[in-house]
């Protein structure tokens, strides 16, 4: 998962850009990077990090330009080598940045009629370059010495019809303009918005709609799936559909644990939506388990609060705040590596025991994937002196790996896969396992907007709505994203770095 911003402002948008990486921190932790155009040429500052790491008072002073592009990356492969930071910039035709959120499915494929067919070069293991080049090469092929809005769609058209997937995207034409768009069935989010100023219009295009209202952007809307939106350097918007074919299916995985609760995806409000997710989860619990003994309801932060609050009010219970975090922690699920999510937990949280001595506690969590997490965290619970641990997930069971910009690991390692709920529950240490139910998920979000028929809910149902995912397709996934080949590239990436003096 990754997150993305640009901007075309009257006035130097390197603060701007910061800012939105900032608020869009939890999307990556491992690499940021800002790509700014003054008077067509490109000034670039991109490394592995935080934001606040990554760049320092000099380097912000030499971004130079009224629009640009941002982008905080974590790697769905695994690997963390600088050279996959993004944006990623190509300098034929025109001068082209850009930056990428999501998974390219068919990317061996593209990366064979690319150095073919196209003769061009790939640098890294990254998609997001291939997406780059696709775009580059059909840009290209339209032999225009001049560009018009209509050539940077007419490129965007054959991107759709080659690349498969899913891609939210940014790219800057350097002393032309910014161009967004998203895969014909809007997997991944991103929506834009304008800004009024003494000059003239100012547009932003973002990942999630937090990252607009924080610099004073008004929501305009999301793009669509299919859909290019285009920012002159002037600030003229255009706008226009370039698939022939489209089937809005957004991620769910977005509203359960990765998007911001004060963000609205896909017309959603991610807030609500989880509140229903606690609804729904409560309401299954008083079916299921009507006599149940439960003392105090506590969440396991951040994501899983506002869940957990509204299954303690419907249930009739006490919600408490158990766990402290330790704010200087990244978050563990986006951590390569099984060792670095172990320590990483320890670190992380620390237990009120006055909340947990001799109660019967239901720990709330957005969902659990490896469950490691989980089972750290019962017995965090049990340590400060819980009775019974009972463990909520507002999310059903995740058994299949995600390949569209998730990096949810191999098979094997799901802690769901191939075992019954009550077999988590004993893997994990819990008195009882309280799984979300795959309908009531998809209910609590689809209310916020009926307009969606249906989402990409494939870490959970193996439903893969590309239709283009087989178990060989899957197998060779798990082999690049398993801990063991991730602990091999990152040892082979630091052995780099030592000989090139990094």
């Amino acid at each position: 998962m990754c997150g993305i911003a640009a901007i075309v402002s009257h006035q130097t948008v390197n603060q701007e850009l910061y800012d939105a990486l900032t608020v869009l921190q939890h999307r990556g932790q491992d690499a940021a990077g800002i790509v700014t155009c003054e008077a067509g040429r490109l000034h670039l500052r991109k490394e592995n990090g935080l934001t606040r790491d990554v760049f320092t008072n000099a380097q912000m002073l030499r971004l130079k330009g009224n629009m640009g592009i941002a982008h905080v990356r974590y790697p769905t492969a695994g690997c963390t080598s600088s050279a996959e930071a993004q944006p990623f910039y190509v300098n034929s035709p025109f001068g082209l940045t850009l930056a990428h959120n999501g998974n390219l499915t068919n990317t061996e494929e593209l990366k064979k009629a690319l150095f073919v067919e196209d003769q061009r070069h790939i640098n890294t293991d990254s998609d997001s370059e291939v997406l780059l080049n696709v775009f580059a090469h059909e840009l290209q092929s339209l032999g225009k010495l001049q560009l018009s809005v209509d050539d940077v769609f007419q490129a965007v058209s054959g991107v759709h019809r080659r690349c498969r997937g899913a891609y939210a995207v940014v790219i800057m034409i350097a002393g032309f303009g910014i161009l967004g768009f998203r895969d014909p069935h809007g997997i991944r989010p991103i929506v834009f918005g304008e800004r009024k100023s003494e000059q003239g219009s100012e547009f932003m295009i973002a990942s999630e709609s937090v990252a607009l209202d924080v610099l004073g952007f008004e929501l305009i809307r999301d793009i669509e799936p299919g859909e290019a939106v285009f920012i002159e350097e002037s600030g003229v918007l255009h706008t226009k559909q370039c698939s022939d074919e489209v089937d809005h299916c957004p991620c769910i995985f977005e509203y359960v644990y990765f998007a911001r609760p004060d963000s609205i995806i896909d017309r959603i409000s991610v807030y609500k939506a989880r509140l229903r997710m606690g609804e729904k989860l409560a309401k299954k619990v008083l079916r299921d388990w009507p006599d149940h003994d439960i003392d105090v309801v506590i969440p396991i932060p951040d994501t899983s609060r506002t869940a957990a609050l509204q299954m303690a009010n419907i249930l009739g219970v006490k919600y408490r705040e158990g766990f402290i975090k330790n704010r200087y922690i990244g978050r563990t699920f986006i951590m390569p590596g099984q060792k670095m999510r172990e320590k990483s937990v320890k670190q992380k949280l620390n237990a009120i025991s006055l909340e947990f001595e001799g109660k019967n506690v239901l720990l709330v969590d957005d969902s659990i994937v490896r469950g490691t997490t989980s089972e750290q965290i019962i017995q965090m619970a049990r340590d400060a002196g819980a009775k019974k641990v009972y463990f909520a997930s507002a999310a059903p069971p995740v058994r299949y790996p995600n390949v569209y910009g998730i990096d949810m690991p191999a098979a094997h390692e799901l802690i769901a896969h191939d075992r019954t709920e009550d077999e988590v529950r004993v893997a994990i240490g819990a008195d009882r396992v309280i799984y979300q139910e795959l309908n009531d998920l998809i209910d609590a979000v689809r209310k916020g907007n009926q307009d969606i028929q249906h989402f990409d809910t494939s870490c959970f149902s193996k439903e893969y709505i590309t239709g283009d995912i087989d178990d060989e397709y899957l197998e060779r996934t798990e082999a690049l994203r398993n801990d063991g080949a991730q602990a091999e590239r990152n040892s082979e990436n630091f052995i780099i770095g030592m000989q090139n003096g990094d």
